[in-house]
């Protein structure tokens, strides 16, 4: 069956129609939904929500807007930024376990050799406690500059300066 009859069909609400254009698009909206949230089962339920809406607008595509192909697809680009964009994923992102991130905020004194031996002692044995929490927050917990403000209550002006410096730091030791 040509796609033009497909989508008919589809539009008709024919489920094997709708089938059939799942099995031909699903992956690749999967892709592009993934690449967006970074996190595979999420972009998995994702997926199935935009075949869901695909499904109950199916009668709003219009061929002369544009290919189907392209029509899902902005429904899933516009479904997966939602989702980056919702409180629930940030909060995700910022309740991850600090154990999580190798250990390199908490208890600095307390690393073991092995630990040691990859250099992470060395790189962040002088940095202060300010430090720590702002590179903890901006590189380990994915926190924006402006959300690392308001959860250390300081200005962003503030944050930016300590990261500078805090990074600036890190490059000596490197180089120690």
């Amino acid at each position: 069956m040509d796609l033009d009859n497909l989508i008919l069909k589809f539009k008709q609400q024919d489920a094997t129609a709708f089938e059939t254009l799942h099995q031909m698009y699903a992956e690749n909206i999967c892709g592009v939904i993934n690449t967006i949230v970074r996190n595979p089962e999420r972009a998995q339920e994702l997926c199935q929500d935009v075949f869901i809406k695909i499904w109950h607008n199916a009668d709003s595509y219009d061929k002369s807007k544009g290919r189907f192909f392209t029509w899902i697809l902005n429904i899933a680009r516009n479904t997966a930024i939602d989702e980056v964009r919702s409180k629930s994923h940030k909060n995700d992102k910022k309740n991850l376990q600090l154990d999580y991130f190798v250990g390199i905020v908490e208890g600095v004194e307390d690393m073991d050799e092995r630990t040691n031996t990859i250099g992470l002692k060395k790189l962040v044995k002088d940095l202060k406690e300010k430090c720590l929490q702002v590179i903890e927050l901006l590189y380990f917990k994915g926190y924006t500059q402006k959300e690392v403000a308001e959860e250390l209550n300081i200005p962003v002006g503030t944050v930016k300066t300590r990261n500078r410096s805090c990074i600036s730091k890190l490059r000596e030791n490197l180089n120690l």
